[in-house]
């Protein structure tokens, strides 16, 4: 089931969350005891995140540099199988323009079609850590708009190196990221929303949100893109804030702003337990108005741990 046929359907709001593939050596063991507290809750859905290779570069003794892979999480595919055939839910993975080419992303819609997954979230993809900006793969997407146009492509029984008989068409449903507080290198919001306006036109049909803590930011957001002309549902992402790094480590990352109510709070947390109380409280509080504001869907970014996003969704669903 597609994921805006969920959001029109339904009678209460609906809790969804995502979660990240282990790092390599992990068993799906960790991930699946991660989730199963979750489904008390009836998600309708589960995005899995896609992440990149990461490499450095080895220097041997004779000079030359052997590039070496650091960081590889099990695929996404393999992830959104065991959890649709586990939890009978529907799986959204995400798919990047950063590290793949078009042919791997080709491959990869392949693959999900074959499984059974309806959904996916289209995205650009950061640059890795090591480099200063941006770089598309040879033969890959710069922008999540051309991503997006790759999809709606494949839904039409577009594929890159032939057109396919009707029953090869596949039948995607594709959400798109949205920044209550911009793109963090969009020069202004208008920017912003004009290439937001552009990936719906392209083929998008919902919008999930980057995490913010301030709910009056998301909701002159949603304003000003009802203003640009952009009419498809949009799911706000929250976060509750559980250690002291991230005080400063995700307003740097996610390039976002705290209220200063929030941050008086924290600033008297003298352990991470006590921020966590503190970042669950908040998160609840959030959750709570959105609900009351007629907010059809609340997405929850887990970063694979269930406790506190649990304690949040107790007390709001």
């Amino acid at each position: 089931m597609k994921i805006t046929e969920y959001l029109n359907h339904a009678e209460k709001p609906l809790f969804s969350f995502e979660i990240l593939p282990p790092l390599k050596g992990q068993s799906i063991k960790h991930l699946m005891e991660g989730i199963s507290p979750l489904m008390e809750f009836n998600p309708p859905f589960v995005d899995v995140t896609y992440h990149r290779e990461e490499f450095i570069y080895k220097k041997h003794p004779n000079g030359l540099l052997e590039k070496v892979s650091t960081k590889k999480r099990p695929g996404t595919v393999g992830i959104c199988a065991a959890i649709m055939n586990r939890f009978h839910v529907e799986a959204v993975p995400h798919l990047l323009c950063g590290g793949f080419t078009k042919e791997e992303t080709e491959n990869a819609l392949i693959d999900l079609n074959f499984i059974g997954v309806q959904n996916v979230l289209a995205l650009r993809g950061d640059a890795p850590k090591s480099d200063g900006k941006f770089v598309p793969e040879p033969d890959g997407h710069h922008y999540s708009g051309d991503l997006v146009k790759q999809i709606i492509g494949m839904n039409k029984g577009h594929y890159l190196h032939e057109e396919t008989e009707v029953g090869f068409q596949t039948d995607f449903c594709v959400g798109v990221a949205g920044y209550p507080e911009k793109h963090f290198e969009a020069p202004s919001m208008k920017f912003d929303l004009k290439h937001l306006k552009a990936k719906v036109e392209a083929g998008a049909e919902y919008i999930v949100t980057q995490m913010f803590f301030d709910n009056k930011k998301f909701f002159q957001y949603v304003e000003n893109v009802r203003a640009a002309g952009i009419n498809v549902p949009i799911i706000p992402g929250l976060k509750p804030i559980t250690t002291l790094g991230q005080i400063v480590n995700l307003p740097r990352t996610f390039f976002l702003d705290m209220p200063d109510d929030l941050l008086d709070e924290l600033e008297k947390c003298a352990t991470n337990e006590a921020v966590k109380q503190v970042g669950i409280e908040w998160a609840i509080q959030q959750s709570k108005e959105l609900v009351a504001n007629g907010l059809p869907c609340l997405h929850y970014y887990t970063m694979s741990k269930a406790d506190a996003t649990y304690k949040i969704a107790k007390a709001v669903f």
